[in-house]
């Protein structure tokens, strides 16, 4: 490892989500992420080493984390056993580590893990090089077990001010918000129909979106991957007709093309969404939101270019839809350009890198 200095050039281990490939169509906001982090890092001349599930997009040149199935075998349906899929996940990111660990390991200046598992937390302090983690979720047990047993030796980053103050009792973390590539979601002339995109899961709640459109009266397409088949069959489906339709889960060309021609963008997580990448996307394409103030939302969403309503409240956020719809789509895209941007995102990273990996040498 060698003393680095701003514009100089930095091996980056990336170590992602081994559940979803890293490659389009996104299956969500993590995955869209990485991808974006790794691709502008290379850009600038960093050399990265992805590590990431099967099937991620092969510009990456990903290494891959592979997610054994386990045999079928008695010992499987003991009730006491945990679920296979789980222990196959501990298994490669435990492979990962081991071998990270070792002589591979020292190639590296430092890991930025965007994993979302407990053991590159919980073994940071075995790897010679210094370890960045992003939170990207609340302080579930899991990860906050991991973090204490990390012991201070790691740094990490929280991907809104939300995010970073939910774990502030736990870790204190560096707010880095995630940004969008506005060049591919651009600025687009809007339209006559609404518009929600992400997974399409209960704790999204896209039928909360369909019937605070219907109250609107104005017609809404819903785009992304189904993920949970049983809540879209009974909460979704039902709603769709002539003005809810489901685009399917899109590419990610078509999808700025269906956000940039829709007159507002619905956001409504069930939870406290640790960001908010939707919006985020939706004002690159100059499109106004509608959401449910939930979590980092409102640090996405400013007045100028959304109106907020309280979570879970359909009436108000019929009423956001209405009055978002007056709002200046070229102020949209201005806020996302100076706030979201992933310019400025990959900016703050490479600081953080820089100042980790300068305090590592001077220890």
């Amino acid at each position: 490892m060698t003393l680095v200095s701003p514009g100089e050039r930095l091996s980056i281990c990336l170590v992602a989500n081994c559940r979803f490939p890293i490659a389009e169509p996104f299956t969500g906001g993590l995955e869209s992420m990485t991808w974006h982090l790794a691709s502008e890092l290379v850009r600038r001349g960093h050399e990265v080493a992805v590590f990431a599930a099967p099937g991620s997009d092969p510009s990456l040149g990903a290494v891959e984390l592979s997610v054994e199935p386990m045999p079928d075998h008695p010992g499987r349906h003991d009730l006491g056993a945990p679920p296979f899929v789980e222990v196959a996940e501990h298994h490669a990111y435990l492979s990962l580590m081991l071998q990270l660990s070792g002589q591979e390991g020292e190639g590296f200046d430092l890991m930025h893990n965007n994993s979302l598992h407990y053991l590159p937390v919980a073994m940071a302090r075995s790897l010679s090089m210094p370890v960045l983690t992003t939170l990207h979720t609340p302080p579930l047990w899991w990860l906050e077990s991991a973090v204490r047993l990390d012991g201070g030796s790691s740094s990490f980053a929280a991907v809104s001010r939300h995010t970073a103050a939910s774990w502030a009792p736990i870790v204190e973390s560096t707010c880095v918000l995630n940004g969008v590539d506005v060049d591919q979601w651009p600025a687009g002339p809007g339209g006559a129909t609404a518009v929600w995109s992400g997974r399409l899961v209960a704790e999204k709640a896209p039928h909360d979106a369909v019937l605070a459109a219907r109250k609107a009266g104005i017609p809404i397409v819903l785009a992304g991957p189904i993920l949970d088949l049983d809540y879209f069959r009974t909460e979704v489906e039902p709603l769709l007709g002539p003005e809810a339709t489901y685009a399917g889960h899109l590419a990610q060309a078509d999808l700025a093309a269906l956000v940039g021609g829709s007159a507002v963008a619905v956001v409504t997580p069930a939870w406290d969404e640790p960001y908010g990448l939707v919006a985020a996307e939706a004002l690159a394409c100059g499109t106004p939101v509608a959401a449910y103030a939930r979590g980092g939302l409102p640090e996405v969403v400013s007045a100028d270019t959304g109106r907020l309503a309280t979570g879970g409240d359909v009436d108000m956020l019929a009423a956001a839809i209405t009055s978002a719809l007056s709002l200046d789509r070229a102020q949209c895209r201005r806020h996302a350009e100076d706030e979201l941007s992933l310019t400025r995102m990959v900016d703050r990273y490479e600081d953080l890198y820089l100042d980790i990996v300068g305090r590592r040498l001077a220890a």
